[in-house]
């Protein structure tokens, strides 16, 4: 596929919730408001076709490069125009009340939802049934504090699908969610669908997995927009088979078991998932990019006997320097019997190398002895260096979360201890089966503390957003956040 098209042309408006899917965007937003300090990163984007220049721009346009489709290849005329900045205090008023819906589930003082910030949508909701994946980003000014968190969900009325949602918060402990579609630049609730094109490699299943900040003069706005790097499922079937696992592989997993999914033989399945990009100016409304791959991702699985043969998932992108971020993801090495991580690179976020796997199974009855996935890397701002959370799988399929680090990001990999530094609650509490999907966010304040987002799962199959805290700058283990101390 040309990437000069792919990088100038290829980008499909997505709309298609509840409002019309001809309907544009005509009062966007930029994506940094006037109260948020900090800078963009700074991306070059470059292109092998001499026929993209430097001074072209890439627009949000409404055509696609696959045959067979009709679309309206005419250019959104929204992309064009300069987007107005909208304050924090302005963005909060333009929620629709009647959509919005606060969660104050961690003001709970029993301990038996210790840790949660995020429980399930209320009934009818787009996210009643189950939720997970959360992206966290905290964004400061000199009179606010904002939080975004974007994170799956799924309902019974849509039991076969998850979508991806935006959730807002002032202190990243209390949420404003939406039971339906967003319908302003300042609502909260349902901001991305399944595509609906037949070729897609996102038609069935969506999660979010990682939202980066950038600039770029080949993208026509004011100011830097929205990358979110996400997992997207189709309906075709991995071909595995190991009866050595004392636990069922699936992809996606499920947690939440209903006649419907067992139904429709759902659970331990694989499905084949691939890594795609979408983007936006307000993080609500936004453009799917195709990638190089035929349905659109960014890149296929590996050939037969590679390690990540069987599918690419949770593709968590780091940005390094001007033409070089990271992507790291994970898969299942049949060859080796366990979930691994490797790393891909790029120059501009859209074409991508990989460089193999950089973590595997660990030690032999450890919590981590059948693999790693769901990692969240960032670079610690005191010292430069590279920090890794992930899930961590034991033999039995039981889930905690380990840590590693690296001095250059790459595959000098080293697990911080053999122990997790996040495992399940005791019995009877909302997160006493699983924990897994860490997030973490570096916090600025005198205890110089690290926060970790997570996704917790009961033994009911209910899952739930919780978060821990770190004992200031050691992140050798974490306590569950268990309210405000004054």
């Amino acid at each position: 596929m040309d990437a000069a098209k792919i990088a100038a042309s290829a980008v499909k408006t997505f709309q298609s919730l509840a409002i019309s899917n001809t309907q544009r965007l005509t009062n966007p937003t930029t994506l940094i408001p006037s109260w948020v300090s900090t800078k963009a990163n700074m991306l070059t984007l470059y292109s092998p076709n001499s026929s993209l220049t430097n001074n072209s721009a890439l627009t949000f346009t409404r055509c696609s490069t696959k045959p067979d489709t009709n679309t309206d290849s005419e250019t959104d005329k929204a992309s064009n125009i300069e987007p107005n900045s909208v304050s924090g205090s302005q963005k909060s008023s333009e929620t629709n009340s009647s959509e919005a819906i606060s969660s104050t589930m961690s003001s709970s003082s029993s301990s038996s939802s210790r840790g949660l910030v995020f429980d399930l949508g209320i009934a009818n909701s787009w996210d009643s049934v189950e939720i997970g994946s959360p992206v966290v980003k905290r964004f400061l000014s000199d009179e606010e504090e904002r939080w975004y968190m974007w994170y799956y969900g799924r309902s019974n009325g849509n039991p076969g699908s998850d979508l991806i949602g935006l959730a807002v918060s002032s202190n990243g402990i209390h949420w404003e969610r939406g039971g339906g579609p967003v319908r302003s630049s300042g609502d909260v609730g349902l901001v991305l669908n399944c595509s609906k094109d037949w070729w897609a490699f996102d038609t069935h299943i969506i999660r979010p997995s990682e939202v980066v900040i950038m600039s770029s003069a080949k993208i026509r706005a004011s100011s830097a927009v929205y990358w979110l790097y996400y997992t997207g499922y189709s309906s075709e079937k991995a071909e595995f088979s190991d009866n050595s696992l004392k636990f069922s592989l699936e992809n996606p997993e499920r947690y939440f078991i209903d006649n419907v999914n067992d139904a429709n033989g759902r659970i331990g399945k694989v499905v084949k998932s691939l890594p795609g990009l979408a983007i936006s100016q307000d993080g609500r409304y936004w453009a799917r990019i195709e990638g190089e791959h035929h349905s659109g991702a960014l890149f296929d699985v590996g050939s037969e006997r590679e390690w990540d043969s069987l599918f690419i998932s949770a593709p968590h992108v780091v940005f390094h320097s001007t033409g070089d971020l990271r992507m790291y993801y994970h898969s299942f090495d049949i060859e080796k019997g366990h979930f691994a991580v490797g790393i891909a690179r790029s120059r501009d976020g859209i074409k991508w190398v990989k460089l193999g796997k950089i973590m595997g199974g660990g030690k032999t009855g450890s919590f981590d002895e059948f693999g790693a996935m769901n990692v969240c890397v960032v670079r610690n701002q005191k010292d430069g260096k590279y920090v890794m959370a992930y899930e961590g799988v034991a033999a039995d399929g039981s889930r905690s979360i380990g840590l590693a680090v690296s001095p250059d990001g790459l595959k000098e990999w080293r697990r911080l201890q053999n122990e997790a530094i996040l495992k399940p609650s005791e019995t009877d509490c909302w997160d006493d089966k699983d924990v897994g999907y860490p997030r973490l966010v570096q916090m600025d304040t005198e205890a110089d503390e690290w926060r970790l987002y997570y996704r917790g799962v009961g033994h009911g199959g209910r899952t739930g957003i919780g978060m821990a805290l770190s004992e200031g700058r050691d992140t050798r283990s974490f306590r569950r956040w268990t309210g405000f101390h004054v």
